[in-house]
């Protein structure tokens, strides 16, 4: 078919929703225009040669901490956002915590998007929080454009004369009373806070500071407890839950049972406690601190497991980074926990899962790209290839694989648990919204095109079958 076209991306093996074919894509202003098996050109028109390679949808990180506005020695968005372009991600969504002040105030709101707007390599929505005595901004927060709210059922930690604070139970359902009529979706870091609290203070009064003695003190229980008392709040307050980064097969049972029941509820889990386990902690120490915790190789197992029977909704980063000193003591407790690794979330799971376990790229779509913008509201023009939808692409190498080295790292601070990984594929490029924002051999473009992007209609998720790509 022969019209004007400004880009065409040729030749390559195309992730659609319903399978792995090899097309042409055109692209007119940033959006896809056509997907056929072969689109000419004419004189003006950009070509990008996809021979041998795999062109999936931009992944789509729901869960990232980039630091602003006031934090971003730890992160910003230009520096954040230059990881996730280099890793194949075209949007992500920033969390409400860690910033000065933190995202739960419209005030918060306008200051975060003024330190992002031109600074971001690509599109961007942002959460907002759920706190005590801030019921009040949620609906401004929602009209703003908010993906969705966050709020902690443990303690989260900060920095700053404003910090985000956990909701005890009074707030938690008085908050999901009020997201529900607003129609949005509360996020929850869901670990019994004081379940986790007691075993902390029982291991530190007696000097138990090492990192085995932090793992032994968020056990999976402390997770599970705090799942099933959400649930019921859930059901009585009718609001719509999302889990994020859950850890143990256990609680994704629970949520899995609940919306077989009919709530609205999703799970998503995190590459490393996919690739990562216990006895990372104990080997790498700070760099691989995360709450909730690694687990063991069990677990890890059960977790892909729960992928492959589809009970797990989508795959984010929790991109949590700090300034380098904040990793260095030697009490575990007191070392700040996130692990830093947005740019290698999309190799890891296609190495991990495509490669080594043989999972359809169909569903590493959808668990990276479709579910997410379902549901946070930014299907409209994101997560699938499909004719209408903005151009966002990463280009995959299976055929060549590189190592991870400092060097390579775009995070402001160049700290990783993947460091020196050896993966077996290879971002060539990323395309976001028809602009070749990275390539492997020239690198990054100087301006940083990213938008805004405002939540619309969220969809309850439904589980779907995939065919591999040979």
């Amino acid at each position: 078919m022969k019209s004007n076209y400004e880009v065409i991306i040729q030749g390559g093996h195309i992730v659609l929703p319903h399978g792995v074919e090899k097309m042409d894509i055109g692209i007119n202003e940033g959006v896809i225009v056509a997907i056929e098996p072969q689109l000419i050109p004419d004189g003006d028109t950009t070509i990008y040669d996809a021979t041998d390679l795999v062109v999936m949808p931009g992944a789509i990180d729901a869960h990232v901490h980039f630091n602003e506005p006031g934090l971003d020695s730890w992160e910003g968005f230009e520096t954040g956002s230059a990881s996730l372009a280099v890793g194949g991600i075209t949007t992500y969504i920033d969390m409400p915590l860690n910033g000065v002040p933190p995202t739960t105030t419209m005030r918060g709101w306008e200051m975060k998007g003024a330190r992002a707007k031109g600074h971001s390599y690509v599109d961007y929505a942002f959460w907002g929080g759920l706190v005590q005595d801030n019921l009040e901004e949620l609906a401004p927060l929602a009209d703003a454009g908010a993906a969705g709210f966050k709020a902690f059922m443990s303690e989260p930690g900060g920095e700053g004369e404003e910090i985000f604070t956990r909701a005890n139970d009074q707030t938690l359902i008085k908050g999901m009373e009020r997201i529900a009529e607003i129609g949005g979706v509360l996020a929850l870091h869901a670990e019994s806070d004081e379940m986790t609290s007691a075993l902390s203070y029982a291991k530190q009064s007696r000097g138990h500071v090492s990192a085995r003695d932090y793992l032994d003190s968020r056990p999976p229980e402390a997770e599970i407890e705090a799942v099933q008392r959400a649930l019921v709040y859930a059901k009585e307050t009718g609001c719509p839950l999302h889990f994020v980064h859950i850890s143990t097969r256990r609680a994704v049972e629970l949520i899995q049972t609940a919306k077989i029941d009919g709530l609205d509820v999703t799970v998503e889990t995190c590459p490393h406690y996919l690739v990562l386990t216990e006895e990372d902690v104990l080997e790498l120490g700070a760099i691989a601190k995360c709450a909730p915790p690694l687990r063991n190789l069990i677990e890890q197992e059960q977790l892909w497991e729960a992928i492959e029977d589809e009970q797990i909704d989508l795959i984010a980063s929790d991109h949590s980074p700090c300034l380098p000193s904040m990793k260095e003591t030697d009490n575990f407790f007191e070392i700040w926990g996130g692990i830093a690794g947005a740019q290698s979330t999309l190799l890891l799971m296609l190495d991990e899962g495509y490669v080594k376990r043989g999972i359809p790229l169909t569903t590493m779509a959808r668990l990276l790209s479709a579910n997410p913008a379902k549901r946070f509201g930014l299907a409209g023009t994101k997560g699938e290839i499909q004719i209408g939808k903005d151009a966002d692409f990463a280009i995959i190498d299976f055929n060549q694989g590189y190592v991870l080295t400092e060097q390579d790292i775009r995070y402001r601070h160049p700290q990783s648990p993947y460091m020196n990984r050896s993966f077996s594929c290879r971002i060539k490029g990323t395309f976001s919204r028809g602009i070749l924002v990275y390539n492997d051999v020239t690198g990054l473009i100087e301006q940083k095109p990213g938008r805004f992007i405002a939540a619309g209609v969220r969809t309850t998720l439904a589980s779907k079958g995939g065919d591999r790509y040979a």
